[in-house]
């Protein structure tokens, strides 16, 4: 039935508040209709093994393992084959189901195996899977920018520890822990600049915007003094050959 027809054969009534509420109780069930089934899967390549108990999924590769709990979500996870996890969702609501994607691309990202299908590449010629995470691992390079006073780099704690020297001629020693599983080196081929390493991309970006944060200008015009430490290149460990 048409909606134009139905507010026309209801009459006007003084209080608008009557109107809305029938009008909740006739369309509110397709209103408020939810999806009943949402699901994606993730496909798993040939030299990585994935397993999924109660939520926590685990990626062994040629680097090593990673592991990720996803029970704060209410969503099934399971193999339905050896190589296809399969993440879902029933009578979710709408943002219940943008979390089946999202869980998806954190899995992704430990492994990350993209599908050509899944992508919509025009040109398959151009596409190469790239096994990241624990097969290729993650590394960040970062840049010391400085207009006067060097910025000095020193490495402890077997490189899980940088410190902070010399910033703005500043005698304070920033020191900055890298997460579990991340190191943090001196490039020998450049100058200036540190290597963040690591199988982990939420390690290993969180543990670059730390040292970026810990040289922060305070309390002068941040347009003029551009000094500090910044990200200038993200890549692998393991060069990927196109």
């Amino acid at each position: 039935m048409d909606v134009r027809y139905i507010i026309s054969i209801i009459p006007r009534s003084p209080c608008p508040f009557l109107f809305s509420a029938f009008f909740r109780s006739v369309y509110g069930a397709a209103i408020n209709m939810r999806t009943i089934n949402s699901n994606q899967c993730v496909k798993i390549p040939k030299d990585i093994k994935a397993s999924v108990k109660a939520r926590v999924v685990t990626i062994t590769g040629t680097r090593g393992v990673l592991k990720r709990s996803f029970k704060h979500l209410a969503l099934d996870m399971y193999m339905s084959d050896k190589r296809t996890l399969k993440v879902e969702k029933w009578f979710g609501t709408k943002k219940e189901l943008a979390a089946v994607r999202t869980v998806c691309s954190h899995i992704e990202n430990m492994i990350k195996g993209k599908d050509t299908a899944r992508h919509n590449l025009l040109d398959v010629n151009a596409y190469f899977s790239v096994l990241i995470g624990v097969t290729f691992g993650f590394q960040y390079k970062m840049r010391a920018v400085y207009a006067h006073f060097p910025i000095n780099c020193v490495t402890s704690e077997n490189n899980s520890v940088i410190e902070i020297r010399n910033f703005l001629g500043e005698k304070y020693i920033r020191r900055v822990e890298m997460a579990p599983g991340v190191t943090v080196v001196n490039s020998t081929a450049q100058k200036d600049e540190l290597i963040v390493e690591g199988n982990d991309i939420e390690s290993v970006s969180g543990s670059a915007a730390l040292i970026q944060q810990s040289t922060t200008v305070k309390n002068k015009d941040i347009r003029k003094f551009l000094d500090g430490l910044y990200v200038s290149e993200k890549t692998t460990v393991v060069k990927v050959e196109s």
